[in-house]
Parts: C-alpha cells; structure tokens; sequence
C-alpha cells in the first residue's frame, strides 16, 4: 500500500492540476452556454413585445411557454420592460354629481358562464386635433369584448349602440348585469329604458371608485397600448376605425389574457357549455 502512495505522489500535483483544469474549462462552458441561451431568450421576448407591448414577464412567458421566472430574470438582466401607460384622470364631474339609483349588484359575485355579467365603458382617443370616442362591453367571464361602438361624438348613442352591437353579436342572449360607472353615459334615461328593455338588471360602481370597474380599465390601458403610441399616425378616420377593429380582434382572439392563460375566445371556446 505504502509503496503505492509512493509511486504516484510524484504525480498527484499534475493530476490536481488537471482536475482543476477541466473544472474551469466544463465551467466556461457553462457560462458561455448560459449567455447564448439567455440572448436567444431576449431576442424572442423583443419578439413578442413588438407585436403585445404591454405584456408583462407572465404573459411573455405563457406567449413563449418558458418559466415566468427564468423570463423575469433575463428581462432584468437585460433592463427589458414592457410599456406601461400612466393611469387615467379622475372624472371631478362625476365626484360632484347625486349618486345614481342602481347599486353596484356584482362585487360579491362570480360569473360562471358567458352573458352572465357585462362591463360597459368608454374612453377618449386623441386624433388629429380631435377626440374619438371608443364604448365596449366585455363578457365578464370570458373576458371578451363583445360590443363596442366608435364615434367622433360624445353622445348617449355611443353606448347604447355599443350595447345593441353586444346584442347582435351574441345573437340576443342578454346578461344578467350590465355594469358601469355612473357616467352619465349609463344613467341617462334612453340607455336605462333599452338595457331594462331586454331584461337585464343595471349595476353601477360607487362614486369616484374606478376600481369598482376595474376589468374595463385594465382592458383601455392596455388596449391603447396595442393600438399604438401615435395615434395621427393614421392617415384618416377610415383607417383609424379599421385599426381599432383589428386591435379589439386581437384582443379577443389572440392576445393572452393573464388571467385566463389564454386568449378569451380560445376560454369560451374551451370552458363555455
């Protein structure tokens, strides 16, 4: 045995070397491995920002069906965020108006199939020294925009031809619930007698309580996003109008919504009865 260790102590400094040589070489490797993946990985997260700017690392994940952490951690190490728009100005005329005389009848509750629950809202679009304005209603358990309507007048037809846009689409299933906020655009008498019309119950948010329709807010700040920084961009209303079109498609039919891991057509399509 002694004559053994004797034999190779002479070499145990050459093999020592030789580990620790091929430890540092399987180490660069790995290193270097690590960095090629990670700036495949930042490629194809820009990818799919230049199409979704306002997805964040879950959504980009899902998009990429890679792990949300591994996708977090390559966007802070290569400062990527998506673009976030600032949160949208208080309404000081609704703070100062009477409270309406619907209750908010959906905060406890829970859709549990299509044309349950509906969310209306509206939003302003700067064009060309301009306003357009932009109604949607969003099925609440899809998810979808099932009706919306795009006028360059701000009038009480804006959401009532929102919501029969709604009806037509869902081929006259009305919900349960319209929700909104108490706008005027929803406590006007027209809009109340032809949401009562077709037997469904009004809910309004409480005053000042955005947050109380906050499916629809979620929905404009991103949805401004995906329609794009500059909105003169576009050479006329025409093609304004075919833009929203197409970006409200997308959402429906290809955008990823967080919450349901899946576009909201493709959650219908698989969740409704």
């Amino acid at each position: 045995m002694f004559a053994l260790i004797r034999k190779f102590l002479p070499h145990i400094p050459t093999l020592l070397a030789a580990t620790v040589f091929g430890f540092v070489r399987a180490s660069g490797y790995y290193h270097s491995h690590r960095d090629t993946t990670n700036e495949l990985l930042r490629e194809q997260i820009l990818s799919v920002l230049a199409t979704n700017p306002s997805y964040g690392h879950r959504r980009i994940a899902l998009a990429l069906k890679v792990g949300k952490k591994r996708v977090r951690s390559v966007m802070k190490t290569f400062g990527i965020k998506p673009y976030k728009r600032m949160a949208r100005w208080r309404k000081r005329r609704d703070e100062r108006r009477a409270p309406a005389p619907f209750a908010n009848l959906i905060r406890s509750q829970c859709p549990i199939r299509p044309n349950h629950t509906w969310a209306g809202d509206f939003t302003y679009l700067p064009f060309k020294n301009q306003f357009l304005y932009l109604a949607t209603f969003m099925d609440l358990y899809t998810r979808e925009i099932v009706g919306w309507h795009l006028s360059i007048r701000h009038t009480k037809e804006l959401v009532m031809e929102a919501f029969l846009d709604a009806l037509v689409n869902q081929k006259f299933h009305h919900p349960v619930y319209v929700h909104s906020d108490q706008g005027v655009e929803y406590t006007n008498q027209s809009y109340v007698e032809l949401v009562q019309s077709v037997g469904t119950t009004i809910s309004l948010s409480k005053k000042s309580s955005p947050w109380e329709n906050g499916y629809q807010e979620s929905f404009f700040n991103n949805f401004k996003t995906d329609l794009g920084l500059e909105f003169d961009r576009f050479a006329d209303i025409g093609q304004f109008a075919e833009a929203v079109h197409s970006t409200i498609y997308a959402y429906n039919t290809t955008r990823i919504h967080t919450t349901l891991k899946m576009s909201p057509t493709a959650f219908r399509r698989l969740h409704a009865p």
